[in-house]
């Protein structure tokens, strides 16, 4: 019978023998791995046989969460990185070439903006389209395009892309879609449902969950037929078809940029993950309460979250999604500074992050989506008033009245 989320996370380890009797996989801090026969080692260099090269390659404890991520994300397989941004920049490095074409949701993630401008330097054409409509994405197809790239919930706005229909578009052209869960986690949503192929997730924030670990991963769902895929290389198809994305990335992007996990942070992500569920459930309630108190005060000119109904997907993410997130956005009214507001706070951290246990806030133009400047953030309807809040796991009238204070200083 099968298990559920929370539960199969808990046993992964015991799937597999643990020494000593141990519940959680042990800690392997060995680079080197040793062979008592020659043809051992040559047979493992030569992808004839499982076992482990070196560190930068792959490690016992990390690719037990490798097994983690892929258990949740419903996949086939899991490739684990230092941070969530080595696992995304992996993608042009791993899958691309010069000439090849992406669309990419204009509505991003700062430094993913900025990774695929980098991109573009290096002869991939990049094209930006408002996927929360599939047509403008249609628009954006060229007979270079290899991949679409989209995520769930867009970082601050909090647009959701129109994920079933990309995903029934990609299927049919043959195209390689990309969707970043980061926003979700794989707990509110699974990616392969709307045949994304690779799910990408920042293993920093919702899965570890206590802001004291980095690290990043991408899953294959198996929703995609690599044998569709121009840029496989020949040595990577001596392997099965299935498993040709994630050698390559292993290869290409693992191996020959060196951004790894380590283990004890795996451990830690491990570990964090166990209580993901909960933590989650949490923090969309205390989300969804507070995007409530605030959508009602006169203090407050607008609302970004698509729990509200006035959200124009709201309908979308309801019917995707097990909850509609922990991660809102709002604008004060034009007099009310958005630092004194900050400033009045006694509970939300000044901090950058998301998915952490404790409540984090950030005024959004003049932190993270600074760099990009005024122009770049008035197409991604980023006004200069916003702010971001990642909803912790506090008690909620705590929440609730930090707020409510704050506003009445107004």
């Amino acid at each position: 019978m099968a298990k559920g989320f929370t539960t199969t996370i808990l046993h992964s380890d015991r799937q597999s023998p643990i020494e000593h009797g141990s519940v959680h996989k042990p800690i392997h801090t060995s680079v080197t791995y040793g062979y008592g026969d020659a043809r051992e080692l040559a047979a493992v260099f030569q992808s004839r046989q499982s076992g482990y090269r070196y560190g930068r390659q792959g490690n016992p404890t990390v690719s037990a969460l490798e097994v983690k991520i892929t258990q949740m994300e419903l996949g086939v397989a899991s490739l684990c990185f230092a941070s969530g941004m080595a696992a995304i920049g992996a993608l042009p490095v791993g899958l691309l070439k010069a000439g090849d074409h992406v669309i990419s949701s204009k509505f991003l993630f700062g430094n993913t903006s900025n990774l695929w401008q980098t991109t573009t330097d290096l002869g991939i054409a990049v094209s930006y389209a408002d996927v929360t409509d599939v047509e403008h994405v249609l628009a954006q197809i060229t007979p270079a395009t290899r991949m679409v790239f989209v995520e769930t919930i867009a970082n601050p706005r909090t647009q959701v892309a129109d994920l079933e229909k990309i995903g029934a578009l990609c299927q049919e052209r043959g195209i390689l879609f990309v969707v970043d869960n980061t926003m979700t986690s794989p707990y509110l949503f699974s990616p392969k449902q709307v045949g994304a192929g690779l799910s990408i997730n920042s293993l920093t924030k919702a899965i570890s969950g206590h802001g004291d670990v980095l690290g990043g991963c991408i899953t294959d769902t198996g929703a995609y037929d690599w044998s569709r895929f121009p840029n496989i290389a020949t040595n990577i198809k001596k392997q099965p078809p299935a498993m040709w994305g994630i050698a390559q990335l292993r290869a290409k992007a693992l191996r020959d940029f060196g951004g790894c996990l380590s283990p004890d942070a795996a451990h830690q992500v491990a570990i964090g993950a166990e209580t993901m569920a909960l933590r989650i459930e949490r923090q969309c309630s205390n989300a969804a309460q507070l995007a409530e108190l605030l959508s009602a005060h006169p203090n407050v000119g607008q609302v970004y979250y698509p729990g509200l109904t006035s959200h124009p997907q709201h309908a979308l993410s309801a019917r995707l999604f097990k909850a509609h997130g922990s991660i809102f956005s709002f604008e004060l009214k034009p007099e009310i500074d958005p630092y004194d507001f900050l400033n009045a706070l006694s509970l939300p951290i000044s901090a950058t992050h998301l998915g952490d246990n404790r409540t984090l806030i950030l005024p959004v133009a003049q932190t993270i989506f600074y760099e990009m400047g005024p122009e770049r953030r008035a197409e991604m309807d980023i006004a200069e008033s916003l702010i971001r809040v990642s909803v912790g796991i506090e008690d909620t009238a705590d929440l609730l009245a930090d707020f409510a204070q704050a506003l009445e200083r107004f």
